[in-house]
């Protein structure tokens, strides 16, 4: 039987559309971290397995409502930026009614499935973590400051708190620890995007730190946040939250990526910014990994 292109398929479209507006990838990553800080919470053995479950397509869900928003809010700007002109929000695909009745449907049903399978402090924090990103990052600071993605970071840190809050019930110096990783990750992550994509934001109107600041400010600005960053990911070994699996792996990887905020500084190039970018989302993820073998693994 022959495949059905999209074009001939309204419905499978319809979903493809709607499913774009989760942004995938990023939620990927998102999940992936709640998921990391839920087995992290546990001190031996497994976390219930029907928790896990139940949390992580809740944070997914909700997660996925927040993307939708910011679609939503950025569409005018994404129809003039390469990155994201595809997305059905800012190709007329999607309107602001079916958006919003959207995001409100998974949302909700997010929250409740974290409210009723999970605990409610993991609900109240991931709805915190909505407003966030959402409201907070997308309609007040990415337009208004180009310390956005600083002060917006925090939403986008909370993922592994969610998972342990979803396990434990409470939250401990260890998910703050966790948050700090990501807090401290988040602009070298996404400035080093920014510096090659800085004709776009200012196409748009987006004060973001290339624009208002500079190339050379930006970049000096990624080789600081990275040595915070190296700093901060070494305390779950300080901590002894982990052991040396975790610690090899961290100056590893971290040393991979202070090596690329050096040559950002060195000789930049736009190729360059756009590695150092694909890099991060690889160290993030590989960090993270390194945290649940050493928990699994110690040494």
């Amino acid at each position: 039987m022959k495949a059905v292109s999209l074009e001939h398929n309204p419905l499978a479209l319809r979903l493809q559309q709607y499913l774009a507006l989760t942004k995938p990838r990023v939620n990927t990553l998102i999940v992936f971290c709640a998921v990391i800080g839920m087995f992290l919470a546990v001190p031996q053995g497994l976390p219930p397995m029907a928790t896990v479950l139940a949390a992580t397509v809740g944070i997914a869900l909700v997660a996925g409502a927040a993307a939708a928003i910011n679609c939503l809010v950025e569409r005018t700007v994404d129809a003039l930026m390469a990155r994201t002109r595809a997305r059905p929000t800012a190709r007329g695909e999607l309107g602001m009614r079916q958006t919003l009745v959207f995001s409100a449907i998974v949302g909700g049903l997010g929250l409740v499935i974290l409210h009723q399978l999970v605990n409610p402090l993991t609900m109240w924090l991931t709805f915190a973590t909505f407003i966030g990103y959402a409201v907070v990052y997308t309609v007040l600071l990415k337009p208004m400051t180009p310390q956005n993605i600083v002060i917006g970071g925090a939403s986008g840190a909370m993922p592994p708190v969610l998972g342990w809050a979803a396990v434990t019930g409470e939250i401990s110096h260890d998910a703050l620890i966790l948050f700090l990783i990501i807090f401290a990750w988040t602009p070298p992550h996404f400035w080093a995007l920014a510096l090659y994509r800085t004709k776009e934001y200012a196409r748009a109107g987006l004060p973001m730190l290339p624009v208002t600041h500079g190339p050379e400010y930006t970049r000096l600005h990624v080789l600081l946040y990275t040595l915070i960053l190296l700093g901060v990911s070494l305390l779950p070994f300080a901590t002894r939250m982990s052991g040396w699996i975790y610690l090899a792996s961290a100056v590893a990887l971290g040393g991979v990526f202070l090596a690329y905020a050096i040559r950002l500084n060195i000789r930049y190039s736009d190729d360059l910014a756009r590695r150092t970018f694909r890099y991060s989302i690889l160290y993030l993820s590989a960090l993270f990994a390194a945290l649940l073998v050493d928990h699994y693994l110690p040494f």
